[in-house]
């Protein structure tokens, strides 16, 4: 009787380990992130590039011909005060449709967190000179005059100018630069983070974010193309517009 009684116990024992590995296997999963691109209300896709349809806050009229930009550093916070960090990157692309979802490597407990976040462009313990092989075969270096490391954005295109003659802009955000050449100084941290909220993450769980991509040009800083259009890179001024713009343009749209 105490064999057969030991017996079931230890049968009890197996299944109910088996459940909970179970239960553990899918209390965790990947992230996943989609990005889409307006400008105002109106979608952009790469079938909108090289065409002057798009007029800024203050009256330039201009094309897109390039957007791509670099998110790191998600994280997620629990109520607990509990942070989770995923140390990956990925370069977002207009261009190539394969880059506007991503996945992470990084498997994250399911449930409730208070707050999830991600940096754009990198930290500046993460923009280390030439460590990223795919970011430097995207040519996505910045000059060691500039202090090395790599990109935040690239937004090229052309703009009317205020002879009516149609120019390039290459609205491209990095650190902050200033004293270009053997020793430069940086007057401000540019990257920035951005926090989609509160977040509830289930098995399948879809973050869909918009970049409005006309708020580069407005908000705070209501930005003329004929002051500043090239050669943005080393003044570290612009960048800081840059900086301040950019706190308004991502946005948490749905979580499916």
């Amino acid at each position: 009787m105490k064999l057969q009684l030991t017996l079931l116990i230890f049968t009890l024992s197996l299944f109910g380990c088996s459940s909970d590995n179970k239960d553990n296997v899918l209390a965790t999963a990947p992230i996943n992130l989609t990005f889409a691109h307006k400008w105002g209300d109106a979608l952009v896709t790469n079938e909108d590039f090289n065409n002057i349809q798009f007029t800024n806050a203050y009256g330039n009229e201009l094309s897109i011909e390039r957007l791509r930009y670099l998110i790191s550093k998600i994280q997620l916070t629990k109520a607990s005060g509990d942070v989770t960090t995923l140390d990956e990157y990925t370069l977002v692309d207009l261009e190539n449709e394969s880059t506007l979802n991503f996945s992470s490597n990084q498997s994250v407990s399911l449930g409730e967190y208070t707050k999830v976040s991600f940096i754009f462009g990198f930290t500046n313990e993460d923009n280390g000179d030439g460590i990223y092989p795919e970011l430097n075969s995207a040519s996505w270096n910045v000059p060691a005059m500039l202090g090395g490391g790599y990109h935040y954005m690239q937004l090229d295109g052309k703009f009317v100018n205020s002879t009516g003659a149609q120019a390039g802009y290459n609205y491209h955000a990095i650190r902050a630069t200033d004293n270009p050449g053997p020793n430069p100084s940086f007057p401000q941290d540019t990257f920035f983070e951005i926090n989609l909220g509160a977040i509830t993450l289930s098995e399948n769980t879809q973050i869909n974010i918009e970049m409005d991509i006309s708020q580069w040009f407005e908000n705070p800083y209501l930005w003329d193309l004929n002051e500043y259009n090239q050669m943005l890179m080393p003044n570290s001024a612009a960048q800081i517009l840059m900086f301040n713009n950019g706190q308004n343009v991502f946005n948490l749209v749905s979580v499916e």
